[in-house]
């Protein structure tokens, strides 16, 4: 197996992957999905073992980080048996395998995901108030997410809150999301919704810029420009007098494209190198004949390819791509 690192025309060296192991979610998450989504067949989608040669296929290429995400990671069946196969990988090549999830299932799998090695997950909550939440998420109970973040704690995962920006609808709920995540110990970090996939409402309508919440944070708060990495796009504030720290990830107003080190792998084994192009590579028949050189071969001529940066545009006639974020995985 080659072990030459890969590097995009560009001269970005990729160390980062979000690997997705279902499109499907438990949620229908209004800036995310349609309310009648349609999933692939589970037939279609990559079995245990070929997520792991991809995954040793990927380490073995300078990948330290992988991100499991879906849809929900954690309605795939088994998913506690895959995690814990890939977590041995760590310290062999791969530094760090994390999750982001939407908590709905995370009460009953956290102690299984710290014991496998995962040390920090992402939690997706937009609203604390119940009945807000139930209307961005069309049908989620929040208690059942706060026991999964309890839970989660508990195990001694470390806990990053994601929350979606949204105007005229959880704007008024970010100081009070900033001041609970410092309560508990966990981070937030904000982020600008993205026109990826049709939905059924025009994003223009909720589309809340983050220099603007930014210019808002600091008439109550310091925020110092802060030396952490996650390994994503977040750029983090220390916010003073709280001892929180607060990332933000601006695809539309502050582009951060020049220092990408990621590719996207969907749950069928397709390949993004960007996730606002359609440019992609088709992995999982060469998974299936254990061709290792040609899945190396294919991944190269996608860095080849790969944009300088998105072109995301909020006020676009058309989304950016038509697939929406659940099949690139979040």
């Amino acid at each position: 197996m080659t072990r030459t690192p890969m590097i995009d025309g560009f001269g970005r060296h990729i160390t980062y992957v979000r690997l997705s192991v279902t499109d499907r979610c438990d949620l229908r998450c209004r800036y995310c999905m349609t309310e009648q989504m349609r999933f692939v067949p589970r037939h279609e989608v990559l079995r245990d073992e070929e997520i792991v040669a991809l995954a040793d296929i990927l380490i073995a290429r300078g990948v330290k980080r992988i991100r499991l995400t879906g849809g929900e990671p954690l309605v795939r069946r088994g998913v506690e048996r895959l995690v814990e196969t890939l977590g041995q990988r760590i310290g062999r090549g791969l530094d760090e395998l994390t999750m982001t999830t939407n908590g709905t299932q995370l009460a009953r799998h956290a102690p299984a995901l710290a014991a496998a090695g995962i040390r920090r997950i992402n939690v997706s909550l937009d609203s604390r108030d119940p009945e807000l939440f139930r209307t961005i998420t069309r049908r989620g109970e929040l208690k059942q997410v706060l026991k999964g973040i309890e839970a989660a704690a508990l195990a001694g995962l470390k806990i990053k809150i994601n929350m979606v920006a949204l105007r005229g609808l959880n704007e008024e709920e970010i100081v009070p999301m900033l001041r609970w995540c410092a309560a508990e110990g966990h981070d937030l970090t904000l982020i600008e919704t993205m026109p990826l996939g049709e939905v059924e409402h025009q994003r223009t309508d909720h589309y809340l810029p983050l220099m603007e919440v930014r210019s808002r944070l600091e008439r109550e708060f310091e925020l110092v420009l802060s030396t952490a990495r996650t390994g994503g796009p977040a750029r983090y504030f220390e916010v003073g007098g709280l001892g929180a720290l607060l990332g933000m990830i601006t695809p539309l107003t502050d582009n951060f494209c020049e220092g990408c080190n990621r590719i996207r792998i969907t749950a069928t084994g397709t390949v993004f190198g960007c996730l606002g192009h359609d440019r992609k590579i088709e992995l999982r028949e060469l998974l299936q004949a254990g061709d290792a050189a040609a899945v190396n071969g294919a991944l190269d001529g996608l860095l080849a390819v790969k944009p300088r940066a998105h072109t995301f545009r909020i006020d676009a006639a058309a989304p950016a791509v038509e697939r929406h974020m659940s099949v690139t995985g979040g």
